[in-house]
């Protein structure tokens, strides 16, 4: 997501202030706070909307009342905004205020942000373990990109990883022999995560014709050229192996891959905990969705299956 350019140049149209507030912002939300360059972006794009309504009403950050926020949510909420957006709105405004108190620049802190109802958590796209199985055995394996593909297909559904993670993934990141990697995933945390013989087989299979890339990277995937493969890349890559295997694209993408992985794991007896590491959550309330899916997936396979499952 390319950073705005006001944000990066405020002397062209940020008066008041705005400008260097928002990206000393950034930095502190990166460097000090931990978060990932596209999480901040998403907070400026956010805070790039009050700095625009503040600017009009000639108020600069230092300035920013609680009569002022409350104003700015209930405009934002006027634009037909999603409930997921508003929350978002919400989170980025917190931010906001709570960096300006730390620098001792805010009127007042992010208390004054009312929560917004907490959205309705919708419940993850998924796929059967027959449809995944067919995505996997979609590349065309005699050619040395098929062998790259089916090693990244394999790795994505053996390990959970998230895109952004396996595109990143460093060759030397990959214990073949133990069975595992380690990854840094949000946050900059890292893990442990195990995959199976399937994976270490089609990896081995690759990094036996990886040289011949010539990589540039040391990106464990990488493409023609010897760059790393890109998220774009891989995104556009599992569409094109769905539509191959008969699977309809618009239900698949790297992200419900990672929600098979991690459907599929419950669904065969796997423990909460152990899947919410390999996810690498924060939180064990983030990865309790998926038991919510297993649990529609067995009602639906009762109601299907079971004689007297209707009336």
């Amino acid at each position: 997501m390319p950073r705005p350019k006001e944000i990066l140049e405020p002397e062209h149209g940020w008066p008041l202030g705005w400008g260097p507030s928002l990206r000393e912002l950034r930095t502190h939300l990166v460097v000090e706070r931990g978060l990932s360059p596209r999480t901040a972006e998403g907070y400026l794009s956010d805070l790039h909307q009050l700095a625009a309504w503040a600017c009009d009403r000639n108020r600069p950050p230092s300035d920013l009342g609680r009569e002022d926020v409350n104003a700015f949510l209930v405009h934002q909420q006027t634009l037909g905004k999603a409930s997921r957006s508003l929350a978002r709105m919400g989170s980025s405004l917190r931010s906001l205020l709570a960096f300006l108190r730390l620098e001792g620049e805010g009127a007042v802190g992010p208390e004054a942000v009312v929560k917004a109802p907490r959205p309705p958590r919708r419940l993850p796209k998924t796929l059967s373990e027959i449809s995944v199985e067919a995505i996997l055995s979609a590349p065309d394996t005699g050619t040395p990109l098929g062998i790259r593909d089916r090693a990244w297909l394999e790795l994505l559904y053996a390990s959970g990883l998230r895109v952004s993670e396996l595109a990143e993934l460093p060759a030397l990141s990959v214990f073949l022999d133990q069975g595992f990697l380690k990854v840094m995933g949000k946050g900059r945390k890292e893990r442990l995560i195990p995959f199976g013989d399937s994976a270490a087989s089609w990896l081995r299979a690759w990094l036996a014709v990886r040289p011949g890339f010539k990589p540039r990277s040391d990106a464990l995937f990488v493409g023609r050229h010897g760059d790393g493969l890109s998220r774009q890349q891989l995104w556009r890559l599992v569409k094109a192996y769905a539509i191959k295997a008969g699977v309809p694209s618009e239900r698949v993408s790297p992200h419900v891959m990672r929600h098979a992985f991690a459907t599929h794991l419950l669904d065969h007896g796997a423990d909460l905990r152990a899947v919410q590491a390999m996810l690498g959550h924060a939180d064990i309330s983030t990865t309790q969705i998926y038991t919510h899916v297993h649990r529609a997936r067995l009602k639906e396979l009762y109601d299907r299956m079971h004689p007297r499952a209707t009336s």
